[in-house]
């Protein structure tokens, strides 16, 4: 069986960065366009590109270590290894090494799959609160800022580049790492297995967040005609009709529910 880690000349406990990363190095190097279609290079470049594929994904990849690790410790016990003995204490031995080292495959699984949800909640999260913010602000019709006195309107002016300054951050991240760019150059000849790991176009991903925050805008608008809040208790804090401060809450809310998010994440753990 290949050993994968050596193809790509990474350690058995190499990251998904350090896997990707040396990947790219060596398809950049073996690309047979860059090779004048060697046939060797071919075949050193279609290895890698197995190799990524299996140890790149978290699943695959721990199928693969166990593998590995079963044919190592059959290797052992039969005698291929300066450890092998028939002894009980021996045997025992390599159990333990053996049940060590599947559960050290174990746990990276669940770390790998932990920081992949993550990263995911760190974009959905702020993209559903920007959408049902929109869709508030539009029923509510808030005017915070035009009733506040000068010390609140510096404490939402202040919020609101906060939030603007968060979410901005958290929509880079989210493209950067689940969408790609139509225009790049792929560097792989396995274009499709590239873009399972980032299935979005960022066109796609731009198309979604902008229709989401107007339909949720619009459907707002739809629902506050039904729903005028003005004459209620606090009638100074809401408007007949949307004032240009409605882009200040948006954002602020993104950037609480992202806090409460994170908090409550950390306590979790």
């Amino acid at each position: 069986m290949a050993n994968y880690y050596d193809v790509l000349k990474v350690s058995p406990k190499a990251t998904r960065a350090e896997i990707k990363s040396a990947y790219r190095r060596l398809a950049r190097k073996l690309h047979p366009d860059k090779n004048n279609g060697s046939g060797a290079t071919a075949i050193a470049f279609a290895q890698i590109a197995e190799a990524y594929e299996v140890l790149y994904n978290p699943a695959e990849r721990a199928r693969y270590d166990k593998q590995l690790l079963h044919l190592s410790y059959e290797r052992s016990a039969n005698g291929d290894s300066v450890f092998a003995s028939s002894n009980s204490h021996a045997r025992r031995w390599r159990q333990m090494v053996y049940e060590h080292r599947y559960n050290e495959i174990i746990d990276r699984m669940i770390a790998d799959e932990r920081r992949e949800s993550i990263a995911l909640q760190k974009i959905i999260f702020p993209t559903v609160a920007l959408f049902v913010s929109c869709l508030v602000v539009a029923i509510l019709k808030p005017q915070f800022f035009e009733n506040s006195a000068i010390i609140g309107k510096i404490i939402l002016v202040s919020f609101f580049v906060a939030g603007v300054i968060h979410l901005v951050g958290r929509i880079r991240e989210g493209l950067e790492r689940f969408t790609y760019n139509e225009d790049e150059l792929h560097e792989s000849i396995l274009d499709d297995k590239e873009r399972k790991v980032k299935p979005f176009s960022r066109l796609f991903a731009g198309g979604f967040l902008i229709i989401g925050v107007v339909a949720s805008f619009g459907m707002g608008l739809v629902i506050g005609n039904y729903v005028d809040l003005s004459n209620v208790s606090m009638p100074a804090m809401f408007a007949h009709g949307i004032k240009l401060e409605f882009v200040f809450y948006p954002p602020i809310f993104v950037l609480l529910v992202d806090v409460m998010h994170s908090f409550a994440s950390r306590v979790d753990v």
